[in-house]
C-alpha cells in the first residue's frame, strides 16, 4: 500500500506573493477543518497539501484575502499541483485523487 506522502493533493503556489500564499493557506484551513494540511515553504515555491482530498471556495479565498479574489486569478500563482484539479463552477476549486466519473 503507497504510504501518505504518495496520497497528498494541492496545490503547489509561487512563492512571489506572499499575500496571497498566505490567503490560500487560510482559505484552505477554513475549508477543510477536518484535514492536517502541509504547508512546505521552499522560498521560490509554497507546497500546500493534504491526503486525498482538498477543496477551496472562493467566499473563503476572499474573505482570507479582504478583497474580491475570483478563483482564476489563482492561476499565475498556481506553478503545479499533487493529484487531480476540478473546477465547481466559479464558486468551488478541488484536489482529489481518483476520477469520479
Amino acid at each position: 500500500m503507497a504510504d501518505d506522502r504518495e496520497q497528498l493533493v494541492g496545490p503547489v503556489a509561487r512563492g512571489f506573493d506572499p499575500e496571497v500564499v498566505d490567503a490560500l493557506v487560510t482559505a484552505l484551513q477554513k475549508d477543510n477543518p477536518d484535514k492536517e494540511l502541509r504547508v512546505e515553504d521552499h522560498g521560490g515555491y509554497v507546497r500546500i497539501h493534504a491526503p486525498h482530498l482538498l477543496r477551496l471556495t472562493r467566499a473563503s479565498l476572499e474573505e482570507a484575502a479582504g478583497h474580491p479574489f475570483p478563483l482564476a486569478a489563482l492561476e499565475p500563482a498556481i506553478a503545479s499541483f499533487a493529484g487531480r484539479m476540478r473546477y465547481v463552477d466559479d464558486d468551488e476549486l478541488v484536489w482529489y485523487l481518483t476520477r469520479e466519473d
